[in-house]
C-alpha cells in the first residue's frame, strides 16, 4: 500500500532538510566559507529557501496554505536579519538582546509546537528541522558565534567526556527516578532492530537539535554574561522546563526535575572543551537507555 508519508514529494522534502543540516553539523567551515561567497543581502535572505520543504509536503497533502508559506519566507531571513544586527551591535560576542530574543522565539516556536498545523500529521518534525536549520545557518553564518564548535564529526575524548558524564549523572537519576515512581524497569528486552536504531535516531533526531540549542547557542551566550557556573545551572533549569509538557496534559515537574539534572551533566559535557559532540553523545546515552529499558 502506498504510504503518503514516503511520497517523492515528502522524500525530497526531507532532502533539502537534511542537506543543510549535515552540511552545517559535518563541515562548518566548508560551508561558511561558501555563503561567504555571497553578497550580504542573497546571505540574509537565503534560509528562505527553506520554505521549499513546505511547499512540496503541504502542496502533496493538499494543505498548503498562503499564511504558512508566507511565515517560512520571511522568518528565517528576519531571523538572519536580527543577527546580522547583534554580530554588528556585539562584535566581542558578550550576548546582544536580539541574540536571546531569536533563541526564545525558536525554542519556544518548537517548544509549544506554534507552527505544527502547517504540517500534514505525523510530519510535524519538518517543522522542527526547518527552525533548527535557520537557527544553525543565523548563528554560524550570518552571526559567526565563537565557541559553540559545532562540527559534529565525533574524536574519541567525545566519548570520553560524554560517557564520564553519564556515569555521574546515571546512578543519582536512576534512584531518584525510581523513587519518585518516573522511571520503570522494563521485564523485557525490546526487538533487536530497535535496540540497534535507537543511539542513532536518539543522536540526529534528538540530542543534536536540543545541544545545539541549549548549550551550543545558550550556555554559550549566558556564560559570556553569567559566567561558568550560573550559565550552567540557567542552561539545565531552563532545559528541565522545556520538558514541562511532556507525557502529560498537566506540569510534569518529575520529569523537569530529572531533564534539569540531566542539563546539568550535558552542560558539563559540553563546556569541557565546548563541543556539542560530547554532550550530545551524554545525551544520546541518557535517552536511549530511557527508552529501551526504564520508560
Amino acid at each position: 500500500m502506498h504510504s503518503p508519508i514516503l511520497s517523492l514529494a515528502n522524500i525530497l522534502a526531507a532532502f533539502l532538510m537534511l542537506l543543510p543540516f549535515l552540511a552545517m553539523i559535518f563541515f562548518p567551515d566548508a560551508f561558511d566559507r561558501w555563503v561567504r561567497r555571497f553578497s550580504q543581502a542573497a546571505r540574509i535572505l537565503c534560509p528562505a529557501t527553506l520554505s521549499l520543504a513546505y511547499i512540496l509536503v503541504a502542496v502533496s497533502a493538499g494543505n498548503f496554505q498562503w499564511s504558512w508559506l508566507a511565515l517560512y519566507l520571511l522568518l528565517p531571513a528576519a531571523v538572519s536579519s536580527l543577527l546580522w544586527q547583534a554580530r554588528r551591535a556585539d562584535p566581542e560576542q558578550r550576548g546582544n538582546w536580539r541574540d536571546f530574543c531569536v533563541l526564545a522565539l525558536l525554542g519556544l516556536a518548537v517548544d509549544l509546537r506554534w507552527f505544527e498545523s502547517a504540517w500534514p500529521p505525523h510530519l510535524a518534525v519538518f517543522n522542527k528541522f526547518l527552525l533548527l536549520n535557520t537557527g544553525l545557518y543565523g548563528f554560524l553564518t550570518i552571526r559567526q558565534l565563537n565557541g559553540a564548535d559545532l562540527n559534529l564529526r565525533l574524536r574519541r575524548q567525545d566519548f570520553r567526556i560524554g560517557l564520564r558524564e553519564f556515569a555521574f549523572y546515571a546512578p543519582v537519576a536512576i534512584a531518584l527516578g525510581l523513587w519518585l515512581g518516573f522511571l520503570h524497569i522494563h521485564t523485557s528486552l525490546p526487538p533487536l532492530w530497535r535496540i540497534a536504531a535507537a543511539p542513532f535516531f536518539t543522536f540526529f533526531f534528538i540530542a543534536i537539535p536540543e545541544e545545539v540549542f541549549f548549550r551550543g547557542w545558550l550556555q554559550n551566550l549566558l556564560e559570556r554574561r553569567l559566567g561558568r557556573t550560573s550559565s550552567l545551572l540557567v542552561t539545565a533549569l531552563l532545559f528541565g522546563l522545556s520538558h514541562f509538557n511532556k507525557r502529560t496534559a498537566h506540569f510534569n515537574w518529575r520529569y523537569v526535575l530529572l531533564a534539569a539534572l540531566a542539563g546539568i551533566a550535558y552542560g558539563r559535557a559540553w563546556r569541557a572543551q565546548r563541543r556539542v559532540a560530547a554532550s550530545a553523545i551524554t545525551h544520546t546515552v541518557v535517552d536511549t537507555l530511557w527508552s529501551l529499558a526504564l520508560r
